[in-house]
């Protein structure tokens, strides 16, 4: 019966990963959105003054950088969600084991 209940302790371990490395990519979504607004407002500032359209092109990309920034860190987040958590714990249970 206990090999059972660990069984079940680790499917559920292993949905929750999954359920918690997806929420952890929906930040891609925000950081897709927040691309779109910087490279719009780079269109409406060159449309407006299109004198200053390098010096607004410089803060653009960097703003491009820094949003995009958020999305890999959103993305390592849940790679190590999928790969340590559940390794973590088969860790713990082999190291019962072995007493």
């Amino acid at each position: 019966m206990k090999k059972r209940d660990e069984n079940d302790q680790l499917q559920m371990l292993e949905g929750a990963k999954l359920m918690g490395a997806g929420a952890a990519t929906i930040a891609s979504a925000g950081a897709a959105i927040g691309i779109g607004n910087v490279f719009s407002s780079l269109i409406h500032s060159v449309a407006r003054n299109p004198s200053l359209a390098k010096q607004s092109f410089g803060y653009a990309i960097f703003g491009f950088a820094l949003t995009e920034a958020i999305a890999s860190f959103a993305l390592m987040m849940a790679f190590l969600l999928i790969l340590t958590i559940g390794s973590l714990y088969e860790w713990k249970r082999d190291a019962s084991d072995r007493q």
